[in-house]
């Protein structure tokens, strides 16, 4: 597909997981969708049921990706590791999708939004661990995840580097860099992948985002989700500027490449 001059980055966003997508459940997959939008971007629902040919083809026409949470766990066989009993089960599709996506992103430097399990399968792909069940392998008194339809947990995290802190210092909620963000998780990083660097900690110690640190790529995961977060937490302008600064890098660097 050609790209129109002038026309809003379109973003590649696939569905959560393969049960969702088959049921038409849209109610978890569109705050990504809109937070695109409202962002200045085009966001493009991508199928998990489709050839590995179809999606590389259409990822040629996308400008950037978002990677979304998923009730679906990455599969621990991908960094070495028995399943735990509370580990849900993987979807292949999904992780098959996000493979493509990534591989192609690095190849081709376009940005990625990594968001909750978009992050854990990020680390892993980049060779890194996780946790699989925090309440079990780190327990804290801090709570990550939450109850069946509840609102998401809330708690502190400090960013400590990188792009995000970057754009923390830019809203300047706070000036040492610590906000209330939202939290739906029971998995978490815990040995970063190659070439990753941690950039964000909860008050428990727990990962709360990382970036890539290739000098050509814009590629950062956070474990909390910005494009849901209530009005009422400090990060919640933060997060609305992180998909402004995917957009904007996806718009400069799509103009470098048809330039």
């Amino acid at each position: 597909m050609a790209t129109i001059p002038n026309a809003k980055p379109r973003v590649g966003v696939p569905w959560r997981n393969t049960a969702e997508e088959t049921a038409n459940q849209r109610p978890k997959i569109d705050p990504y969708l809109d937070a695109v939008r409202a962002a200045g971007g085009e966001p493009v629902l991508l199928s998990l049921d489709q050839s590995p040919e179809k999606l590389k083809g259409l990822a040629n026409s996308l400008d950037a990706f978002v990677l979304p949470g998923s009730p679906s766990d990455v599969d621990p066989s991908r960094y070495g590791a028995p399943k735990h009993p509370e580990t849900n089960d993987p979807d292949a599709a999904r992780e098959r999708v996000d493979s493509t996506l990534i591989a192609h992103a690095m190849a081709t430097h376009k940005p990625i939004l990594a968001i909750c399990y978009g992050t854990q399968f990020l680390n892993v792909y980049m060779g890194g661990t996780l946790y699989q069940d925090l309440p079990d392998e780190r327990p804290t008194t801090t709570r990550h995840d939450r109850e069946d339809d509840a609102p998401d947990s809330e708690h502190t995290a400090r960013i400590e580097r990188g792009r995000v802190a970057e754009l923390a210092r830019r809203v300047e909620h706070t000036p040492d860099l610590e906000f209330v963000v939202n939290s739906s998780h029971h998995q978490a990083v815990r040995e970063p992948g190659r070439d990753l660097r941690i950039t964000a900690h909860a008050s428990d110690g727990t990962v709360e985002g990382l970036e890539y640190t290739g000098p050509a790529d814009w590629i950062v995961g956070v474990q909390w989700h910005p494009e849901r977060i209530s009005e009422s937490a400090s990060g919640a302008e933060l997060c609305r500027e992180l998909f402004r600064e995917l957009i904007s890098e996806s718009a400069t660097r799509r103009a470098r490449r048809t330039g």
